[in-house]
């Protein structure tokens, strides 16, 4: 039992040796890394979290109650094109979701990110910064991203569904799995755009100008 813990403790020593020199040798590329890990292990948060969340509110008039705001030009059926786009009624019926989705949407992406934050300040960039500076620059980077997302969104959204609950047949599963998807691509907008902003806002001070 001596034996294998000091095996264990070995191996792990062994492990924290190497990522030492490895964030030594290429700390950018250990950076990226470790941003990566935090950045999946929250768009996994979010894929359990939406579905759950949707399912709340659906049961609600929230369901039945149209969200549509920021028109901007028409789609090419020459319909209104907003940036936030939930006409009302359930997806599987033909709606859009209604403000139900949208909410379900907006506090999963809220309750990701404010994780996200803290554990991308605290782990990834070990930031010494003043935190409410970093905070309020997230929060502009937050209000940007959800604009920017939920503009792309009236693109693949309802394709999605379509293509899922209807052309494939799946019903309720591909509803589902659409669910899962949409939240993969609003994960993937939001990590791509994220990592320079934190950069930026998320700096390290060298201890002895503190």
């Amino acid at each position: 039992m001596i034996v294998e813990k000091n095996a264990n403790k070995g191996a792990w020593g062994a492990l924290k040796e190497f990522w030492k020199n490895f964030v030594a040798k290429h700390p950018n590329i250990a950076q990226f890394l470790v941003f990566f890990l935090l950045s999946n292990g929250v768009t996994v948060l979010q894929m359990l979290l939406m579905p759950v969340l949707r399912e709340i509110f659906e049961q609600t008039s929230l369901i039945d109650t149209t969200f549509q705001i920021l028109q901007v030009g028409r789609n090419l059926d020459g319909s209104d094109y907003y940036i936030f786009n939930y006409p009302a009624g359930l997806i599987s019926q033909g709606g859009g979701g209604g403000l139900a989705y949208f909410l379900a949407v907006e506090i999963t992406l809220l309750t990701a990110q404010v994780i996200n934050f803290f554990a991308q300040r605290n782990i990834t960039f070990k930031s010494n910064g003043n935190i409410w500076w970093s905070a309020f620059w997230y929060f502009i980077a937050y209000i940007g991203i959800t604009f920017a997302a939920a503009a792309a969104q009236g693109f693949y959204k309802i394709p999605i569904y379509n293509l899922l609950m209807n052309t494939w047949g799946l019903g309720a599963a591909g509803e589902k799995t659409a669910d899962v998807i949409t939240m993969i691509i609003n994960a993937a907008i939001s990590f791509w755009i994220f990592f320079p902003i934190f950069k930026i806002i998320f700096r390290r001070k060298p201890e002895n100008d503190e």
